[in-house]
Order: structure tokens, then sequence, then C-alpha cells
């Protein structure tokens, strides 16, 4: 409870509560609570309202003025809730009471027959008391009235004459919804007659609110002829609801004509308030100063509202949120009642993007299930169900607000220009980044500071969009992904990037050894012997990232190796095998075998004399190979629905036909065939044809990767590759798959060499590598390991027996 002489700005709701409780008997606290609250949500006419009752209590029971207008409804909204000792707000000049107020000016009251003021009639010219106006807007007395029929009939012909759609039951019933006396309908037909150009898109100059009322009830009544006025200033189609300079503008050009710096953070903004000395403050001021905190009824501290309820306000962190079982994907989660099906979704849903499963369009999830989700133009094909964007006037919004689509065109038009003109040279990156997958996902990727630098180092850089202008700019994700995202848009021709980033890579390795001569050999080993025999390799397709770290391996083994040589005063051709035996049982030595493979080079190329480093055979697989294991792994995988399809057929793969995290990544819908009523899939040089369920699974993969929620804004449609990456036209990280599949329970490196371990024991060392996609030495040595005798394969097959030919 507050005390009667309590500040009135520090809680002005609960003094004006307990005021009104002291004087009045007869309703109860919380009822006058509610009353109150009704009255007034506002912040600051809670403050005035306190403070003129804290003032002058006895307005409450005399009605007496001056007061605000808010003591008046306060009165009026007391007695109508049942109040017996609160007065009726007194007319200022008869002093009778009143059951409402007629008018209010200069913190006085007026009866309806004071109201009427005194004035010389445009009839008769005598001085008497003016209740009524002519369709011409001139005053009249009650002797004087005239009604000016003629202008109403003038009207309906020239609506009627204007667009055939209306007849004049229409227009009736339109001027009847837009004006609701007599009067009022026959001075709105005299002012449209007078300016017919008011129905036909100079609505902005209406000289009353009731004539764009009268347009858009035309409007609903479905005229054609009939234009809805736009907002002269910003062109857009919004209610005009300010008269500003002799015009109806938009709320939005008249908060943007009135704004002014703020008195507290200088940013220049349309005045929420002024303070007690006219000074300007922002909403944003106003909603964080103190003054205007309330008591949250969760925490019970003094906090900011976030939301009003019937018992209360509520902080952000004690907000109310209804918990609902989601109608979209079965889960029980903080939600609402959709507008477009009445039906629960949750938050996530409510944000969430989707590949349609009708019309495969990537587009906000508003209907259907988390298996058929469905887009706003397949939940309801009528556009008037639904709310347009404010800009481009598309429909399939929920609120009538700019779409995503415009505010990204907005954002990067901010982003890369001054004055909103695109130059040549940023036009296709922005329209690479406005086509590109889902626009909420890149106006998040915006927000990030390094994206906002990048982008703007484009567009000073006044360069046409190349591959040379990205790599001047800091390398990084970011540049990284937006050289994906123009690629993928073909904006720029594809390129190597693993090749690129190890040849940049390989440069700085080099000049960052000291001794000139060091430099040469790092150079002729990673330049001439690697690279050469990468790209000799690659044969112009990309380099995978297991290559491009492979050879990093063994140039840093190489430069460290050499490092090693200069800090002992050493070079290749000084170093004896005692130095070299030194460095291998340092303890800090790293890469052995990719130090042995340097050294053999640098002794075959006569950078050394005289030096043997003992090369490490590989022993076979150092695990145990639990055979029972992987079969238990196989059938919960192919059995367990619960599962990811494409983690399934990553672990099949894996368990069944032991291929590499790296090798499934590289997997695109070329490798899968479907002929004959069957399904292979190339993962060598010759097909293996899939049993089923595993062909099933390939098949669904293949037709539906990504399909559903969309998390980035790639979808299977946009890439062929049978595990699409985050990045737009990559494939998925190998390093990423080989981490989901750990959450499934396998040991990728392990479990891969048991299901090697079965398949050479059962084929041949050539059938294997051409099926799997290994080598054949590879395939010969698991094959001895298994202990498989195939030597006479050959000679067993010439050998057999050949079958009788018919007769």
């Amino acid at each position: 409870m507050t005390a009667v002489g309590a500040d009135p700005g520090h809680d002005p709701l609960d003094l004006t509560v307990e005021l009104v409780c002291r004087a009045e008997q007869y309703l109860s606290r919380d009822e006058i609570h509610r009353v109150v609250t009704g009255l007034s949500r506002d912040r600051t006419k809670q403050r005035r309202l306190a403070r003129a009752l804290a003032a002058d209590p006895a307005l409450l029971i005399t009605g007496q003025p001056p007061a605000p207008k808010a003591v008046a409804e306060l009165l009026v909204a007391l007695r109508a809730a049942g109040a017996r000792a609160i007065a009726a707000p007194r007319c200022d000049r008869c002093g009778r009471f009143q059951s409402g107020l007629r008018r209010w000016q200069s913190s006085s009251f007026r009866c309806a027959t004071c109201t009427a003021g005194r004035g010389t009639c445009a009839g008769c010219g005598c001085r008497r008391r003016l209740p009524y106006r002519d369709s011409e807007g001139h005053p009249r007395c009650k002797g004087c009235r005239r009604d000016d029929t003629h202008a109403v009939d003038e009207l309906i012909l020239l609506l009627t004459a204007l667009d055939p759609a209306l007849t004049r039951t229409s227009v009736q019933t339109a001027l009847g919804r837009a004006a609701s006396l007599p009067s009022t309908r026959q001075r709105l037909a005299r002012q449209i007659v007078n300016q017919p150009d008011l129905l036909t898109g100079a609505g902005h100059q209406a000289p009353s609110p009731a004539v764009l009322r009268f347009i858009d009830e035309l409007t609903a009544q479905h005229a054609t002829r009939v234009v809805k006025p736009s907002c002269p200033r910003c062109h857009r189609l919004l209610p005009l609801t300010v008269l500003h300079q002799g015009e109806r503008i938009c709320r939005t050009c008249y908060g943007r004509a009135r704004a002014t710096a703020c008195a507290r953070c200088g940013a220049v903004r349309d005045p929420a308030v002024r303070d007690n000395d006219g000074a300007p403050i922002c909403s944003s001021c106003l909603r964080s100063d103190p003054i205007n905190y309330e008591r949250c009824c969760g925490c019970g501290r003094r906090r900011t509202v976030a939301v009003r309820c019937p018992d209360g306000s509520y902080c952000s962190s004690c907000r109310p949120r209804r918990h609902v079982t989601c109608s979209i994907c079965g889960r029980t989660r903080p939600g609402w009642i959709s507008p477009t099906t009445g039906k629960p979704w949750c938050d996530s849903c409510e944000k969430c993007w989707a590949v349609c499963s009708r019309c495969s369009t990537i587009a906000p999830l508003r209907g259907g299930t988390a298996t058929a989700p469905l887009c706003a133009q397949c939940l309801n094909p009528d556009p008037q169900f639904w709310q347009r964007c404010t800009l481009c006037r598309a429909p399939w919004q929920l609120t009538a607000r700019p779409c995503t689509h415009c505010v990204l065109d907005q954002r990067l038009r901010a982003l890369l220009t001054s004055d909103g003109h695109l130059p040549e040279h940023v036009t296709a990156l922005h329209v690479a980044l406005v086509g590109h997958g889902r626009p909420d996902t890149t106006l998040a990727w915006l927000a990030r500071p390094q994206v906002t630098t990048v982008l703007r180092g484009i567009a000073t850089a006044g360069r046409p969009l190349t591959h040379d202008l990205l790599d001047t700019l800091p390398h990084g994700k970011t540049v990284a992904h937006l050289r994906a995202v123009l690629v993928a848009s073909q904006v720029l021709p594809a390129r190597d990037e693993h090749l690129i980033r190890l040849e940049r890579w390989i440069n700085h390795e080099i000049q960052a050894l000291t001794d000139p001569d060091h430099r040469r050999i790092l150079h002729g080993y990673a330049i001439w012997h690697h690279l050469r025999r990468l790209r000799t390799r690659v044969r112009g397709t990309p380099a995978t990232r297991l290559q491009a770290v492979n050879i990093r391996s063994h140039v840093t083994a190489a430069a460290n190796f050499l490092n090693w040589l200069q800090t002992h005063g050493l070079t290749l051709a000084t170093c004896t095998q005692a130095d070299l035996e030194t460095q291998i049982t340092d303890p800090n030595s790293i890469y052995p075998r990719e130090t042995s493979n340097f050294v053999r080079w640098a002794v075959t190329h006569r950078h050394a004399r005289d030096l043997t480093y003992p090369a490490v055979a590989w022993p076979g697989p150092t695990v145990a190979l639990d055979t029972e294991r992987r079969w238990t792994l196989t059938r919960r995988i192919l059995h367990d629905d619960t599962i990811p399809t494409a983690d399934r057929v990553a672990g099949l793969l894996l368990l069944l036909y032991a291929q590499r995290p790296a090798a499934i990544c590289r997997l695109t819908t070329a490798h899968v065939i479907h002929d004959d009523d069957r399904t292979r899939i190339r993962c060598g040089s010759k097909p293996i044809t899939l049993p089923e369920p595993v062909a099933g699974l390939v098949r669904d993969l293949a037709t539906t990767r990504h399909r559903g929620r969309v998390q980035n804004g790639t979808t299977g449609a946009d890439t062929p590759w049978l595990f699409p990456g985050i990045r737009p036209g990559t494939p998925l990280d190998f390093a990423g798959l080989d981490e989901r599949l750990k959450k499934l329970g396998l040991r990728p490196r392990s479990d891969r060499s048991t299901a090697l371990f079965a398949l050479a024991g059962e084929l041949p060392a050539a059938v294997l590598a051409r099926l799997l996609g290994i080598s054949t030495d590879t395939a010969a040595t698991w094959q001895q390991i298994a202990a498989g005798d195939w030597a006479t394969y050959a000679a067993d097959v010439a050998n057999r027996p050949r079958p009788p030919q018919p007769s």
C-alpha cells in the first residue's frame, strides 16, 4: 500500500487507487484498481492523474474544475462501475453535474448545452448558439438548420458514373458507415462533389478524415476505379492518420517530420514525451527511465514493463508464457494460437523456414506437420486472407509490415551505398545476397560486425567483384562464406579453394624461414614435390581437405626439421647421422613419419648425404575388430526411424562398405544410379548394387536432402552433394560427419577397419579395390591381414568347367 504523501511519480497507480479507496467505500480495492488500470495504462497519464488527485483529493467528491481531463474520465468510469460517493464532473459554465464529457478545454468540462458556442449564424446573421454546421462547414443556429440532401444524390450520380461496379445501395451503405450523422454525411458528400479527384488518388488532400473512411468503404464494396490514397511523402499505401502542413500523411512520415534530437541520448527520433523543461525524450529513454519502472508481479522488483496482464505488469524475465502442444512439431513448449490455422504452435515453428512439401519452395512454415510442412500460399491460396508487405505489397504475410526480403534489400543498400543507388560493381553482390536462400538467415549474418566490415570494404574498393578482390580482404570464415555464396549464385567462377589456400599457406611458411638456403630447399620440397604430385593426382578436380591437411603436415615437419638444424648451427649438407638421431630422440620432435619422408627426399635430391631415417611400416589395425558389434550397429541403424536419414545412410556406408567419412561427404547424386528396379552407388570404379532396405534409404536421401526444416539457405535441390554442407555449394565437412556418427555410437576408424577386414576375407584384392575406391596395394594388405588366399583365384576361374551349350 502506498502512503498518501508519497511521490506521485514513484508509483502513481497505487497512489491513485489509495486516494480513491479513501473517498469511495462502496467499491472494493480490486474493482477500483481494475477501473484505474483500464483507464490509464500509459505511465505518463498515470502520473498526471496521481499528481492532480494528490494536489486536490476533493476533486473526487466535488467534481469541480479546473482539473485535467484524466480526472473527469476517472470520475465517469468510477460512477459507471457503481461508485456512489464519487461525484460526476461539473460543467464549468452552468455548474451542473454531467454523466459524460462533451467537451474539454483548458482544464474545464462542458456539458452538451454549453458546448454549442455562441456566434453569428450564417443563415439569419443573429448571434446565437450554433449547434449545427451546413455542408459547406458554416455555423448555423437551430432555427436555420438546412439539410443538403441534394449533395448525397449528386455523390451517388458521380460514383455510379465513375465506377459501374457501384450501385446506389452500395454507395449509401459505404456513406452510412463512414459518417453516422445525417449532417456529417451531407457535408462529406458536398466535399467529394466539390473535389472529385479525392476519389482517384488525391485523397491525401481530404478536408476531413471521413473522406478517407468513405474511400475505404468503397474499396470494400469492390470498387475498381476508386483509388486508395498513398502517403504523399513515402508513397506507401498506409493509413493517413495525421494532418500535417495541409496534407494527410502516414504516422511514420509524421514521426520523421517532427524528429528531433533526444535531450538524453542525442538520437534523432520522434519524441515520445517532453520533460518538465519542454525538452524532447525519445521512446527508448522513456522506457528506460527509472521513474517508469513498475513492480513486477512475478519477481516483485521494479523493472521495465514487458507485458501487462489482468493481474498486473511483468518484466521481460517473468512474463507469463502459455505452454501449448504444437500442432506442427508435437512438442509442448511456450507458444500461442496460430492466426492462420487456429491451432497452437510453438515459437520455434513460428520462426522456422521449411521446404514446402507441395510447391518445394523455401518459405516460412505456416502449417502442415514437421514431415509435411506447408507454406502460406499452399495453406490458404486466397491472397485476401493474408496481410501484405507494406513495401512490395506481396501477400502471404501474418502481419502488415515489411517482409524479410524487403528488409534485407534495405539493409544491403544501407551497407553498400550511401544514397540508396547501387553502383555497378556491387549490383551483382546485392542480387546474389538478396536472392540466396533464406532472407532471415542472411539478415542475421549481416548483423555481425565482421560482415559489415567486409561488405563496406567491397563497396568502397570501387573495383569489379572478383576472386582477387576477395583475396585482398582479411581471410576468415566471413570471406569464405561470402565467396561460397557468390560461386553458388554464379557471380564468380568456381575454383579449387583448398588448393588456393594451401598455396598461400606454403608461401607463408617458406617466407617464415630466415636462411635463404633453407627457403630454397623447402620451396623445392613443397612446390615441386608435393604440390606437383597433388595437381597430377586430382587432374583438374577440386582437392579435398584431407589432401591439403596431409601436405600441410609434411611441409610443417620439413620446416620444423630445418629450424632445428639452424638452431643447432647445422645445415642439411653438414648434418650427420648422429645429429639426425639426436633429432629423432628429441622429446619435442613431432611428425616423425613426415620428417622421414623429407629426409629421404633430401638425400635423393642431394641436399644431404649418408642419412638414414627409419621408415615405420603400418602394422595393421591396432584395435580389436568386433564383428558382432558391427552387425548390432547395422541392425539398429536399419530399423531406427528416429535417426535422420543422412546419418543412417552414412553409418551404413561405413559399416557395410568400409567408406571413410571423408569419402562419404564427397558423394553426389551422380554417384547414385537407378536402373532396372535396382539402386547402385559408385564408391570406386565399379558401382555396388545395394540391397533393401539400404537402397530405399539411399533413394530417400537422394530425393529429400535437407527437405523439411531448412537450417541454412541451401536445400538439396540447390546442390549436387548427397550430404550438403552449411556453406552453399559445398559438401558436409568430414569432421562434422565424424562427430555425428560418434553420437550414434559408432567409432568410425575402428568400425571401418572391422568392415574392411570382413570384406577383404571374402573378395579378391582387385575386386575390393574397384568396388570400394581404395588402391590395390591397400586391398592386398588387408587381404593378407584377413588371411584370405586369393592367389589362385584367376586360375580357378579359368579351369572351371564350362556349362554345356544347348544343342
